[in-house]
């Protein structure tokens, strides 16, 4: 079985960049549906065993109640920035021999089951360390990886080589992983035209729910287009182009 952790930041200052779209209580919202979308798909998945949300924000306690998961505060921890969070969370979490651990995002709204499945099927066939990459292959959106082989997290910009290039000097087996569900991370405009191209007549999940047949979607929808941003479709061979693999 694998244990899962999922970092959570403050949801009020949470997708920034997003600014220019959404007001502060929107992208809240926005934070928090993707989150809890990722984490449907973490505790219905039959190989994930638990999941840990590492977070302070005021809503991390209340999520993980809600959801049956273990609540891990980042000011528990006694270390500060995302890599030293995490990598302490899964040190905890290797003390307690629960492995393979697959650590992951929580604004992976097109996230599903098969996508953590094709995850845990490389590691088990590769013992080694599974990058899933976000959607132009350079950052990282989930790493999966056996306690033997817990990795150097180097989470950020260009992330995606530093942890390949990690595993490759330390000789650990590595693969890429590209997939829709886990390429897909929202920060920019771009990524939330794409999100909304994917949730075109179905209101599933919480964020179909938020964004699908709403005042909110509908004016996010005409700022977009108005900014070139969003096209009415978006064929699999656009996606291929951007790097994405779908399947």
């Amino acid at each position: 079985m694998v244990r899962a952790i999922l970092p959570l930041k403050d949801l009020v200052e949470a997708k920034s960049r997003l600014s220019g779209l959404l007001r502060p209580a929107e992208r809240r919202s926005l934070a928090q549906a993707m989150v809890e979308d990722v984490l449907s798909t973490l505790v219905s998945h039959p190989q994930i065993s638990g999941v840990t949300l590492v977070s302070d924000d005021p809503a991390g306690a209340l999520l993980a109640y809600n959801y049956g998961i273990e609540h891990m505060p980042e000011s528990a921890l006694g270390a500060r920035g995302l890599n030293p969070v995490i990598a302490r969370a899964s040190r905890l979490l290797c003390e307690r021999n629960e492995q393979p651990i697959v650590v992951l995002h929580g604004d992976l709204p097109c996230l599903n089951g098969d996508d953590i499945s094709a995850a845990l099927k490389v590691l088990e066939d590769t013992n080694g360390l599974v990058i899933g990459c976000d959607r132009h292959g350079l950052g990282t959106n989930l790493l999966a990886f056996n306690t033997i082989n817990q990795p150097e997290f180097s989470f950020g910009v260009d992330s995606c080589a530093r942890h390949r290039v990690w595993a490759e000097e330390q000789g650990v087996p590595v693969h890429i992983l590209r997939r829709e569900g886990i390429g897909l991370d929202i920060d920019e405009p771009q990524d939330l035209g794409l999100l909304l191209s994917r949730l075109v007549a179905r209101e599933q999940g919480h964020c179909g729910q938020l964004l699908v047949a709403s005042e909110l979607g509908s004016r996010v929808r005409t700022q977009l287009t108005s900014m070139g941003v969003l096209s009415t479709m978006v064929s699999n061979e656009k996606l291929a182009d951007e790097g994405v693999v779908i399947s």
